[in-house]
């Protein structure tokens, strides 16, 4: 008989919120880029939660929970037709900017190809950094059962963060299930009542032209306009 999977609750710190890692858009949240240790280790039927650092707002928001219905290689989410709306258009939406399905090859043997997007160097060429972070676990983590509160991220209640023994930190804490009730229980309640799945932009979203370099940590902005908001 199979071994029955424990669910496992994941809960890390967002440092920065443009809509691309994770990107809430088009029907489904996906985590395709960063957190590498999460995507290898996340199974289906497992919750990630990420909690606003201080450089976005007061510690302990909540600016999403997806419970992972599906994972795919990036090969398999690069020719997914469900996901081709993923890939970035950098002269586009602020959304279709923002697209995080940038990662094929033609082969094990062969390297990742990076389309230009916000993982890209300024030049739109691939910011090799980012590439070693990215696809250092090759599994992208996909949900259709999620809500995104972005700048309406609300505070989780300290008494449920006490429980959990939670604070505010570097890497990802993982929970049992089971002790993350409070937890889940709480942030049903906000989703239901939000009654969306996208309820208000990313923090970050008016820099949509910005690149992201993981080898400096530093934002680099562009002068170029989305064609629309």
């Amino acid at each position: 008989m199979a071994k029955r999977h424990t669910e496992s609750v994941f809960v890390y710190v967002v440092a920065r919120d443009f809509g691309f890692a994770p990107n809430p858009f088009h029907g489904f949240c996906t985590l395709a880029c960063c957190k590498p240790r999460i995507r290898s280790v996340a199974q289906i039927g497992d919750w990630v939660f990420g909690v606003a650092g201080s450089e976005l707002a007061q510690p302990g928001h909540c600016i999403f929970g997806m419970r992972i219905s599906e994972t795919l290689t990036f090969d398999e989410y690069w020719l997914d037709p469900r996901f081709e709306i993923k890939k970035p258009l950098r002269n586009g939406s602020r959304v279709m900017m923002l697209g995080d399905n940038i990662y094929h090859r033609e082969g094990e043997l062969h390297e990742w190809d990076q389309e230009d997007s916000h993982h890209s160097r300024p030049d739109g060429t691939p910011d090799a950094s980012n590439v070693a972070t990215d696809t250092q676990t090759n599994r992208v983590l996909i949900s259709d059962d999620f809500t995104y509160f972005g700048t309406s991220a609300p505070l989780i209640p300290e008494q449920i963060l006490n429980t959990l023994g939670y604070s505010n930190g570097r890497n990802h804490r993982r929970f049992d299930g089971t002790a993350a009730q409070p937890l889940l229980s709480w942030f049903r309640d906000r989703a239901h009542r939000a009654g969306c799945q996208v309820v208000d932009d990313p923090f970050q979203f008016r820099r949509s032209s910005a690149r992201f370099s993981s080898g400096s940590n530093k934002i680099t902005d562009e002068v170029v306009e989305p064609l629309t908001p």
